[in-house]
């Protein structure tokens, strides 16, 4: 399917494909709606957004102290990363906890794959994509969500988490670390312990944090305490254990 479509006074373009259908829906947006049908979609996804809210409360709210595992999706096992994710997930599983992931495949696969090997709880949160996201086969079936809406999902990660584990990712690993990390900075939540898996992946975002952010007043000097660089797994779990040790596994909302 093609289609013809303006682009600029008198100017024309054919157009199919990948570009015809973002086409089609950048100008969905711009088409006028009806007050009626405004307030229509926008109640209606109230409910939606509501019932998501609920469906993960009752679902989570008797998991018990849980860390969560982010990172890429694209990460194959044979990848050094996704082997390390492995290991940090059976070791935390053997400190007591439950282990919460995006669901997914890579490095989300290796966590529940982890908690799984160790006889843990799986959980998987899952986000509905149109492309790289599928349910992996470690997680327990009572604990194998679907989400529509990343902004539901990313509460559910905070609400029954008692720590981060933050192993190389994009864009998405990115979001959730920048979530957590301004959480805790505005005293939202309770302070729990982020690590960061792989110093030189790690190392240009957190050189920008100090050369960046901090010498222009964007952050504090404290706010660089927030999070600890590792790169083995032994030192992930290790602080996790350490931080639990010093400081009460408190509830974060």
């Amino acid at each position: 399917m093609s289609k013809k479509i303006q682009r600029g006074k008198g100017l024309t373009k054919v157009i199919a494909g990948p570009e015809l259908e973002i086409d089609q829906r950048v100008q969905s947006h711009f088409k006028e709606k009806t007050w009626d049908e405004t307030i229509t979609k926008d109640s209606w996804m109230v409910f939606k957004v509501m019932a998501e809210f609920v469906d993960g409360y009752e679902k989570l709210a008797k998991i018990g102290p849980c860390v969560s595992i982010f990172g890429s999706a694209r990460l194959k096992p044979e990848d050094e990363y996704y082997e390390v994710a492995v290991e940090i997930a059976e070791k935390i599983t053997q400190l007591g906890f439950g282990i919460i992931t995006g669901g997914g495949p890579g490095i989300m696969e290796a966590g529940n794959r982890g908690a799984k090997n160790a006889g843990g709880k799986s959980i998987g949160l899952n986000i509905e994509l149109p492309f790289e996201q599928h349910f992996n086969p470690y997680i327990d079936k009572n604990y194998s969500m679907d989400f529509n809406y990343f902004f539901v999902r990313k509460v559910m990660f905070v609400k029954y988490s008692q720590g981060f584990i933050v192993m190389p990712g994009g864009f998405g690993t990115l979001d959730e670390l920048s979530e957590a990390l301004t959480l805790i900075q505005t005293a939202k939540i309770a302070r729990f312990p982020i690590v960061l898996v792989g110093s030189k992946f790690w190392s240009g975002l957190l050189d920008w944090f100090k050369e960046t952010l901090l010498s222009q007043g964007m952050i504090s000097e404290g706010d660089l305490q927030l999070y600890r660089v590792v790169d083995t797994a032994d030192e992930a779990v290790a602080h996790i254990k350490a931080f639990y040790e010093k400081y009460a596994i408190t509830v974060n909302f």
